[in-house]
């Protein structure tokens, strides 16, 4: 497909404008970039559905997800409207694919209102992409973070372990040594989803970028 458009999601406690310098870097290599902003605590996946359907139309577009966000592309993705179809590829960066150690482990505890309704994408255990989207999913091994001290065998980019970040189905797992936020912002991971996207066919001239907050 000759993508030229890319919705661009945040994670958890963020908004939109943690992922301006992303879309930056995109728009400048000519992608139309839609940076949508929504309630983490709250998602309302009506009102996301509308304007990333709105957004994409009948165009062939990519998505690249931080953490939460790419739960929430999984989440849009299952409810199959006409132009969810026209999505491909995914991209995501540190997202818990299988649920989030972290999330449950304060869901168990007195701290449990902080997440408030995240946590119905947050604990969800999904294995499997099951989906036509080709899923590439980008993980970090840079443990800054608070993920070393519940779990310090494990492997994790400091908020989410390197295995939730791993399911079926998936085209490709990449591993940079970063953190779970710097993964945003790293020139190299630009590079390599530059390189997804390049894989699709070039992008068009005459470039966009539109910021959506949450209503």
């Amino acid at each position: 497909m000759h993508v030229n458009k890319v919705v661009v999601l945040h994670g958890l406690y963020m908004s939109g404008l943690v992922m301006r310098p992303l879309c930056t870097r995109l728009h400048k290599r000519g992608y139309q970039t839609l940076n949508l902003s929504y309630n983490t605590l709250e998602p309302d996946m009506a009102a996301i559905t509308q304007q990333l359907d709105a957004f994409i139309g009948r165009e062939p577009t990519a998505f690249v997800c931080h953490s939460m966000g790419g739960l929430i592309a999984r989440r849009y993705l299952e409810g199959n409207s006409p132009a969810s179809r026209y999505v491909d590829p995914v991209i995501t960066l540190g997202t818990p694919h299988k649920g989030s150690v972290l999330a449950r482990e304060i869901h168990a505890s007195r701290l449990k209102g902080m997440l408030k309704n995240s946590v119905d994408y947050l604990l969800t255990d999904n294995r499997h992409w099951p989906f036509k989207a080709r899923l590439y999913s980008i993980a970090g091994d840079l443990p800054l973070g608070v993920m070393p001290l519940l779990s310090r065998q494990s492997e994790s980019d400091g908020t989410v372990l390197l295995d939730e970040t791993r399911v079926t189905g998936m085209t490709e797992h990449k591993v940079f040594r970063l953190s779970h936020t710097s993964l945003i912002y790293s020139r190299r991971v630009l590079d390599y989803i530059l390189g997804i996207l390049k894989a699709q066919a070039p992008a068009s001239a005459g470039p966009a970028a539109t910021d959506q907050l949450p209503r």
